[in-house]
């Protein structure tokens, strides 16, 4: 299904008004494959899009968006885990309620996250304790130039922080059409984060987390079809230890996570908040009051004010602590995606 001219505003969350030349809804892989061959012959550019909830579009986008609609949940039990066989397509939220609905633990702590089940490897997803990386069994991509579908295990993901090898060796001639999970039956409880701490490890059932992440959330951040946004729009920063102990020395209620490999991550939305921004605003964006990690479209916003906000953003943190936050989001211009860093230094 393709349209000629199409708005992207119901594709983006945060209700940008930008447009494409054309918008390909595509629910298999022979059909993205179409897609990107119409491209081609037309040396017109073109990218994939999931839920669209981590994208900011710079401005009109010069080609085909092909919304990634493959759907589809096949779960197997084996003795040890479950094994799930998830279609790109599938939101991700709805598949963490439908897991535990039948039984199955180990998605609770990254439920109500926005977005596709394809979109989880590509940034490896997180929230409270747990990483996507944590549960992939492997994920499906379809090489386009040769119309093969490879599969890769986790460690050939390349998994780091918000990070994984579809952002780099894969990003541009590979289209995830479907995930692997591999969800234990040894579940464990993850409550290191947040108001899960307060949940009493002896009693506190899959479904206690859940709710209570859900209420997190929802407490925190804006509901993308009331506000749009993106969630979080920076990544938390990972720092040297030297580096932590000077900050913590300055500021001893920083909070501080360190990381197995000795780097030490810091709250960005602490740190924005710690410049009274939050409700600061460009034109129609602002931080939003609830959680100063959140940029959103206020009032009409235009890409510009929230590149400007994030710029601003960025400064005000950058100058007040010597830490530089980069975006999670990903930044597409009228040709592809551009280097987010770079936009907004």
């Amino acid at each position: 299904m393709s349209s000629p001219n199409t708005s992207l505003k119901a594709f983006n969350t945060l209700g940008l008004e930008v447009s494409a030349k054309h918008i390909v809804i595509a629910d298999t892989a022979e059909a993205i494959i179409d897609a990107w061959q119409d491209c081609v012959q037309q040396t017109q550019p073109f990218m994939v899009l999931g839920g669209g909830s981590n994208v900011l579009f710079l401005e009109d986008f010069q080609g085909t968006v092909i919304i990634n609609a493959i759907k589809g949940i096949a779960i197997e039990e084996h003795t040890e885990a479950w094994q799930l066989h998830i279609g790109a397509g599938e939101n991700w939220h709805e598949l963490v309620e439908h897991t535990l609905k039948k039984g199955i633990t180990g998605l609770e702590n990254l439920a109500l996250i926005p977005g596709m089940a394809g979109s989880a490897p590509i940034q490896n997803i997180g929230a409270y304790g747990v990483e996507f990386k944590d549960i992939c069994h492997y994920v499906d991509a379809l090489h386009l130039p040769t119309q093969k579908i490879v599969r890769l295990d986790r460690e050939e993901c390349a998994f780091g922080y918000r990070d994984s090898i579809f952002k780099h060796a894969m990003k541009n001639d590979y289209v995830i059409v479907a995930v692997g999970l591999r969800l234990t039956k040894q579940w464990r409880l993850v409550l290191s984060y947040g108001d899960l701490a307060r949940l009493n490890p002896a009693t506190a059932s899959a479904w206690d987390v859940f709710n209570a992440v859900c209420q997190m959330r929802q407490s925190k951040l804006p509901d993308p079809s009331v506000t749009g946004n993106v969630g979080s729009f920076f990544k938390n920063p990972l720092i040297t230890a030297n580096q932590a102990a000077t900050l913590c020395a300055q500021w001893p209620t920083m909070p501080l996570y360190p990381q197995p490999d000795g780097e030490v991550k810091l709250a960005a939305g602490w740190l924005i908040d710690q410049c009274q921004l939050k409700g600061y605003r460009v034109g129609g964006a602002a931080v939003h009051r609830q959680q100063a990690l959140v940029l959103i479209n206020e009032d009409r916003a235009t890409p510009q004010d929230i590149v400007q906000l994030a710029r601003e953003v960025r400064s005000h943190v950058g100058e007040k602590f010597n830490v530089w936050l980069e975006p999670e989001v990903r930044f597409i211009g009228a040709q592809g995606e551009r280097n987010a860093v770079e936009v907004i230094s």
